[in-house]
């Protein structure tokens, strides 16, 4: 009985342990917390970044915070060979578009391309907010350091821009800072739109808002656990779309959802130490953040963000009331946590941005048979391919297969009525696009 004991436990690591890439924990190692800190601090220092407020002065405003941040992508660019395309992405907003738009506004987005040596056309974006605002959304001159809300986010993006660019992607990777967010998600409108217009295709964007407070109202204090917000399906999908779900499933299957199905298992593979927490909405309840613009126009995008809020410290004048200090103030902001959110958005865009494309089409079948049986079209690049499959139940993948490099494959005594099911494309060195959910029957 001792022998094939031990020889279990010799082969239980190799059963367990997924395969990793040591510049994935280069790149987790080379995240600042101290560069982030100066950032947020630098960011905080233009006293107010409203969307109305001052572009003119070179110290206080939006206008000057944009230039900053754009000459930190330009700074960073230069120190990689100009592997940077920086620019102004804007869009001029009428007065009276909505109430919180109280006069003719440009809205100002800072672009920073890092172009894929492969698939160029192909991007996975990470977005900060420029902006903030006091308790009046209207009020562009009152003080509204907005360290958290979102300074966090923002100095996030300029240094995961910091670390990647130090490597070459085959997929292309972009770092935003979108403006307009308080004023109705207009920053993401107007990029998306762009993407739209010229043809971007995009994998997906991973939105950051708020990312560096530990201490919530609910009196939790924690620096490892954050969410992950993504919608169920597409509200772009079709009624063709539609009808096939009432029939096959996939109510929680749609590209969000995977996206951010990604994130968690790389993060529990790469950084276990983190708690990630799928949360099954679009946005917090009755809110919304930069990624739903993306959404909106059928792309992939999900929130990442602190788990336990402070709303004393979101959307607030400065002040002292009945003994609360209300605002949100740099003193606030857990800047190693805000690091290991950064760290959790870079080992992703990274791994995505090293992966093949996902494949176009997934078929299955297996109506009435003991077995589950797919297809799916042929990804350049890739060296093999994965199924996954779950109970419907699941909110994770639990078992996956590769198959090597083949196009269709059969899992014998797999109850296709049991399970959802989905399959990845897989670089020669181990990383996996996002999974695709089947999107056509076998008939």
């Amino acid at each position: 009985m001792k022998k094939p004991l031990f020889a279990l436990l010799i082969l239980l690591p190799i059963l367990v342990c997924a395969q990793t890439d040591d510049r994935i924990y280069d790149i987790i190692d080379a995240v600042s917390a101290e560069r982030i800190q100066t950032d947020v601090t630098k960011l905080v220092n233009f006293g107010t970044r409203h969307t109305l407020s001052d572009t003119i002065s070179q110290t206080r405003g939006i206008g000057a915070a944009r230039r900053w941040i754009k000459s930190e992508f330009e700074k960073t660019s230069g120190n990689c060979g100009d592997c940077l395309e920086v620019f102004y992405q804007k869009d001029l907003i009428k007065k009276g578009d909505n109430e919180r738009i109280v006069h003719d506004v440009m809205v100002v987005n800072v672009v920073a391309i890092q172009r894929g040596t492969k698939y160029p056309n192909r991007y996975i974006i990470m977005s900060g907010d420029i902006d903030s605002r006091v308790s009046d959304p209207t009020d562009f001159t009152s003080d509204s350091p907005g360290a958290n809300d979102n300074a966090s986010g923002m100095a996030g993006t300029l240094e995961a821009a910091r670390v990647l660019s130090k490597y070459k992607f085959e997929n292309s990777i972009i770092y935003v800072g979108l403006s307009g967010e308080e004023q109705g998600l207009y920053g993401g409108k107007g990029l998306a739109a762009h993407a739209k217009k010229n043809g971007w295709e995009i994998i997906g964007v991973l939105n950051n808002d708020m990312i560096g407070n530990i201490s919530g109202v609910d009196g939790i204090i924690d620096n490892r656990e954050f969410r992950i917000f993504s919608e169920p399906v597409p509200p772009t999908e079709t009624e063709k779309e539609r009808n096939a779900r009432r029939f096959y499933g996939g109510e929680v299957d749609g590209i969000s959802r995977q996206l951010a199905r990604y994130v968690y298992k790389n993060t529990k593979t790469y950084m276990p130490e983190m708690n990630p927490m799928m949360v099954y909405r679009l946005d917090r309840f009755g809110r919304g953040g930069h990624h739903r613009p993306f959404n909106d126009a059928g792309f992939a995008g999900i929130r990442i963000m602190e788990a336990h809020e402070n709303y004393t410290q979101q959307h607030q004048d400065i002040r002292n009331e009945n003994g609360t200090a209300y605002g949100d103030v740099l003193e606030h902001v857990d800047f190693d946590y805000a690091r290991k959110l950064t760290a959790v958005n870079a080992i992703n865009l990274a791994s995505i941005a090293w992966a093949p494309p996902a494949p176009k089409e997934v078929k299955i079948g297996g109506i009435v048979e003991p077995s589950a049986r797919l297809q799916w079209s042929k990804v350049d690049g890739a060296s093999s391919y994965k199924i996954y499959w779950r109970d419907t139940t699941a909110p994770q993948w639990e078992h996956s297969r590769n198959v090597g490099n083949l196009t269709q494959f059969t899992l014998k005594g797999i109850v296709i009525d049991n399970s959802f099911f989905g399959v990845s494309a897989v670089s020669a060195d181990g990383f996996e696009s996002p999974v695709v959910f089947p999107n056509s029957i076998i008939r």
